[in-house]
């Protein structure tokens, strides 16, 4: 080995995709994000994101083929969990970003630095506004080009489900639940250790055994209150099922799932009002922002239908509408009405 070799730079050679450098840096993100946001794993939330996801899926688009049934998935998704979802538009279809950066002018986008994932490693590179898809909801005035998720905005109640679902979580595991303290009479050392050596670890049964002269020493008739103690902890008094189904409510309010689906009580009629409620008030205007931002971006006209794909909640009330509607036009021609005029009387027009 010459002089040189010393000072020759050597190959370097990475981990990648699920490697150990991917890890590292995702436990650092994880720490420095710290604790709050992790509501997302519970399964209260993730059925709203997946009702979110699948109603949008399902959404029928007019106006471009770039908008398949997973990229508006995609789109759900990342709504849901991030409030916002960005794509970068290219020849080959919409291009999902897991990472990106912007420059605005007016409070609207002017460029974009944007990272998409590969299963080698992500690569990124600089996009103007023209040529990216963003799709944000939750905008606030202060900063109207980043959108926030439902979670971000009920903070405080995503904390209190995170925190009693870990807690008894952590009771369920460490809690010594179906153990018991049993007093024995007085015997010889080795037998009472044989005793509680029989008794060690098996969790539900009995944990320690007393003997009578422990609760003689302690200051306690070994006569009275010879009867076994429980240490299975007391939740019922701590409110903790109460404060967590208060907590999966809320938090199903805030995605727009009424608290009526999820309740195991809940009826038929009430299934679809849930239903109808998520699409109305939640799904289609999310939609709305994004036929909007497609039509902009894309050069064309774009709308997407929520209601129509999801109206199995409302086909019985259809039915009776269309009749109703039908029987009114009728007597409407048969009085000599107009019935254009008739319809404007109730705000009703053909969009």
């Amino acid at each position: 080995m010459g002089l040189f070799d010393f000072f020759r730079p050597k190959r370097e050679t990475r981990a990648a995709a699920s490697g150990f450098t991917a890890e590292i840096m995702a436990a650092r993100e994880a720490w420095i994000s710290g604790a709050r946001g992790i509501a997302e794993l519970t399964a209260t939330a993730q059925t709203c994101v997946s009702l979110w996801e699948n109603g949008l899926a399902l959404a029928d688009v007019e106006g471009t083929d770039l908008l398949d049934r997973r990229t508006l998935a995609l789109a759900g998704r990342a709504a849901a969990l991030r409030g916002e979802a960005v794509f970068h538009i290219t020849d080959e279809g919409l291009v999902p970003c897991s990472d990106w950066d912007l420059t605005t002018r007016n409070g609207r986008p002017r460029a974009y630095r944007l990272s998409v994932a590969e299963s080698g490693g992500g690569r990124s590179f600089t996009a103007l506004a023209a040529e990216v898809l963003h799709l944000r909801i939750g905008c606030d005035p202060a900063a109207p080009y980043y959108g926030t998720a439902p979670l971000k905005r009920a903070q405080l109640t995503a904390g209190l489900l995170t925190a009693v679902e870990t807690a008894l979580a952590e009771t369920f595991e460490t809690a010594p639940i179906g153990s018991q303290i049993v007093p024995l009479p007085d015997s010889a050392p080795d037998d009472m250790e044989k005793m509680r050596a029989a008794f060690r670890g098996r969790r539900g049964s009995v944990l320690v055994v007393e003997g009578v002269a422990q609760a003689t020493a302690a200051g306690m008739n070994p006569q009275l209150g010879q009867r076994r103690e429980d240490l299975t902890p007391n939740l019922k008094d701590a409110m903790a099922i109460e404060a967590m189904q208060a907590a999966r409510d809320a938090i199903g309010a805030a995605f727009g799932v009424l608290p009526g689906l999820l309740n195991r009580a809940t009826t038929g009629p009430m299934v679809r009002e849930a239903q109808r409620h998520l699409a109305q008030w939640q799904l289609q205007p999310v939609a709305q922002l994004l036929a909007e931002e497609a039509t902009e971006k894309l050069g064309a006209t774009v709308q997407l239908d929520v209601m129509r794909p999801l109206q199995a909640f409302d086909a019985g009330g259809r039915a009776r509408a269309m009749s109703a509607i039908i029987g009114a036009l009728a007597q409407a021609k048969e009085a000599g009405i107009d019935p254009g005029q008739a319809l404007k009387l109730v705000d009703w027009t053909k969009d």
